[in-house]
């Protein structure tokens, strides 16, 4: 393994280790965690799909059971990096770049719809060129409606849906933060877009990853940080406006996502951090009406809680994903 890696997973397993006794996890899921973090080693590769680059994360063995991540705004998949490790010793971890988003290609906008409809079409693609056939979904902020997409169109390939603030629910969009936005979809005026402009700056970008957790100074600068060296790529911030415009072509979506949860029935793990100023618990709890067998946990956190609940989120999964999507090895 590169010594690079190898001194990376040294030091996430150092960090990590006592934020996992802090939250009170018994010595033998802490050992089967700590073999999983020192197991793990992530690959970056990039496959093109429809003439665009996808770049993705990806580790753990291929005959393993699939976990698909999906990323949310305005990060990339840059935002599991502490979750891979602790479940690739057991499945096959994937996380893509969206186009326009972190390592993966972006296409200028009148070469490319900028558009759930379309990234969906392409994450869909690009899990049929990687021979990604079933797979867990782990939806967090946009990654909800690219994934409910994909979940709604192929219901047979998802075995499980894993749910970290991301919305299917109009509950979840009732709140101040949302007030522009929405009026951003009936009007798409330059005086409603420059209402949006400040979301893509580093004090809005700095705000989603501090905003509502338990202590500040856990928190990586370096995220933020890497975020928004993207967004200040020329063009990027008007293709994430573009987006945000986009997202209102989901809300109508509702519905038939819901009519998936409620015919299908997928096992679904909600976890979520509950002083998100953005998708609130109020968006958490719907979810349950038509999955009244979810397991949810809220967690004292903020937007990004893979920031500082990496440990709890993986510890929950693996036995999430044990009892309904177990791993041979």
């Amino acid at each position: 393994m590169n010594p690079i890696a190898n001194a990376w997973i040294l030091a996430a397993t150092l960090l990590l280790a006592p934020a996992a006794r802090a939250a009170g996890t018994d010595p033998a899921p802490a050992q089967e965690e700590s073999n999983a973090v020192s197991a793990a080693a992530v690959a970056y590769r990039t496959v093109k799909v429809d003439g665009v680059n996808i770049f993705y994360r990806e580790a753990g063995p291929k005959d393993a059971p699939g976990i698909l991540l999906l990323h949310g705004f305005p990060t990339s998949s840059q935002m599991f990096r502490n979750l891979i490790p602790r479940l690739a010793d057991k499945y096959h971890v994937i996380a893509p770049d969206y186009p326009g988003y972190g390592q993966s290609d972006m296409p200028a906008m009148d070469k490319f719809e900028y558009s759930f409809d379309n990234i969906a079409r392409l994450v869909d693609k690009f899990t049929e060129a990687i021979e990604m056939k079933t797979f867990t979904l782990y939806v967090q902020d946009y990654g909800a409606p690219v994934g409910f997409r994909i979940a709604a169109a192929h219901p047979g390939r998802i075995t499980a849906i894993v749910v970290q603030n991301g919305n299917a629910y109009v509950e979840g969009l009732d709140n101040e933060f949302w007030a522009p936005i929405k009026l951003y979809w009936t009007n798409k005026s330059e005086v409603n877009r420059a209402k949006l402009r400040p979301l893509v700056e580093l004090g809005a970008t700095k705000w989603q990853y501090t905003e509502g957790v338990r202590d500040v100074s856990r928190i990586s600068p370096d995220a933020w940080t890497v975020d928004q060296a993207y967004m200040d790529r020329p063009g990027n911030k008007d293709i994430q406006l573009e987006m945000l415009y986009s997202y209102g072509t989901n809300p109508p979506l509702y519905p038939a996502w819901q009519a998936y949860f409620q015919k299908h029935q997928p096992p679904m793990l909600i976890v979520w951090g509950k002083n998100d100023k953005i998708f609130p618990p109020a968006g958490a709890t719907p979810y349950l009406r038509h999955l009244p067998k979810a397991e949810m946990h809220l967690l004292d956190t903020g937007h990004f809680a893979l920031e500082e609940d990496s440990a709890t989120i993986g510890r929950l999964m693996r036995s999430f994903l044990q009892r309904n999507v177990p791993a041979t090895r």
